[in-house]
């Protein structure tokens, strides 16, 4: 049977690669579509987790990972050789930065040396994984054509961007719309079919894939650019004692020409400060450099110090230094109400902290223990008598669990870098500084 068919009627076999926060959800919806669906993942631990039907992403439904796996539909291992019973391949694997900034895309070429040693006639593969302009033609494809396939006719391959927003509420896997790029037209079809048989929400499509993974780019691109925006019009306001939330706030009230953005102790997650240095690096294969985003970069890496420096400030004003002080950090994630702490802005802060003598507790509702840079932390428990013992609070995450109330009635300082004590602070106005 051909592979269109065995898309259509739901008796092509699923392989996703990567079962993180992309790759699990993922393989989740098309299970729920219908499919067979196996996922692959190096770390044995997720493989033994899902097999078991235990779900270790915020994004999915506990009670749904159980019942696809106790029926059959979904299944993991770390065997790769097992891509030969699939029909259809979707790669979810990281692509992180390198400390130079440079894309490292050793995971990418790994999954795909194995997909391209177990390639048969009649397969799909779609990477998902964010990467520069040109990954899919230039690195993907010669690996796969490497055994004598040939693309759109034996096989077929196309990019197909993550949107990934943990934690988000309204937009899922399921619900938000994809993009669609082919190395030829059938191979754009192949994929369009299968992730319209998937996701209830519309397929775009477009010429190729470079197109596809631009379009992934510039997305995230327009988020760092005014985030790093927003960062610098907050140090110029403090500098001229303006409240900056006051004045997104008042802006906001223009029904077209604005959009806001709040500013912060920096950016993380999986995408933003990452992605836009993805074509920051192959734009100088083109002699050409990104000038905006950039700059918008150093901005929002300087976020972090700027916190340290306010802080040390609002410290000295009540007759106290950061060295030896005691500081309560609220939150540790990278956005609120989640258990993610990829690039987390937090962390930086938290680094410098300690780097400066103070001495630092963490209280984060959604995290327990973690290690960073090979140190182990637990966060506290938030009690009067820690907040009466500290110094300073200083509030880095703006997580919805908080009693800010609380926090306000029993501190001594208040240091506000998300605005989440609006409403609040105005009974304590000696307390809060805001960032």
């Amino acid at each position: 049977m051909a592979l269109l068919d065995k898309i259509k009627d739901k008796t092509a076999k699923i392989g996703v690669i990567g079962l993180g926060y992309v790759g699990l959800p993922l393989a989740v919806e098309k299970a729920k579509a219908g499919y067979n669906v196996l996922g692959f993942d190096i770390q044995k631990e997720k493989v033994e987790k899902v097999n078991k039907g235990i779900n270790y992403i915020g994004d999915v439904v506990n009670s749904e990972l159980e019942k696809l796996v106790d029926d059959g539909y979904l299944s993991a291992t770390g065997d790769y050789d097992r891509i030969k019973e699939c029909d259809c391949v979707t790669i979810c694997v990281p692509t992180p930065l390198d400390k130079y900034k440079q894309p490292d895309l050793s995971f990418v070429v790994d999954s795909t040396k194995e997909v391209a040693k177990r390639l048969h006639p009649e397969m799909l593969i779609v990477l998902e994984s964010t990467t520069y302009p040109g990954t899919t033609e230039e690195v993907i494809l010669p690996l796969l054509q490497e055994y004598g396939f040939k693309v759109g006719k034996d096989f077929y391959l196309a990019f197909s961007p993550e949107r990934v927003d943990p934690g988000n509420l309204i937009y899922k896997t399921k619900n938000t719309p994809k993009v669609v790029g082919g190395v030829t037209e059938k191979c754009t079809l192949h994929a369009k079919t299968l992730y319209e048989n998937v996701l209830n929400a519309e397929v775009f499509t477009v010429s190729s894939p470079k197109e596809a993974e631009m379009s992934k780019i510039l997305e995230n691109t327009f988020r760092i650019v005014n985030i790093g925006l927003i960062n610098e019009m907050a140090i110029l306001a403090k500098k001229m004692g303006i409240n900056i939330w006051q004045v997104i706030d008042a802006a906001a009230t223009k029904p077209f020409g604005f959009m806001p953005f709040y500013p912060g102790p920096g950016v993380g997650g999986h995408c933003i400060p990452i992605d836009p240095f993805y074509l920051t690096y192959k734009a100088r294969e083109f002699d050409y450099h990104t000038r905006i985003i950039e700059l918008a970069g150093e901005i929002n890496d300087y976020m972090p110090e700027y916190v340290i420096e306010r802080l040390m400030d609002i410290l000295n004003e009540n007759k106290k230094c950061l060295n030896g002080s005691k500081i309560l950090m609220l939150g540790v994630t990278y956005k609120n109400d989640i258990d993610d702490l990829r690039e987390s802005p937090a962390l930086k802060v938290l680094e410098l902290l300690e780097r400066k003598g103070a001495e630092v507790r963490i209280h984060d509702p959604y995290i327990k223990s973690f290690s960073h840079k090979g140190i182990a932390y637990k966060t506290v428990d938030l009690t009067k008598e820690l907040l009466e013992g500290s110094d300073a609070v200083l509030i880095t995450t703006g997580h919805k669990k908080v009693d800010y109330n609380f926090v306000l009635e029993n501190a001594n300082i208040v240091f506000d870098t998300k605005n989440v004590t609006k409403g609040l602070r105005e009974k304590y106005p000696e307390k809060v500084s805001l960032l």
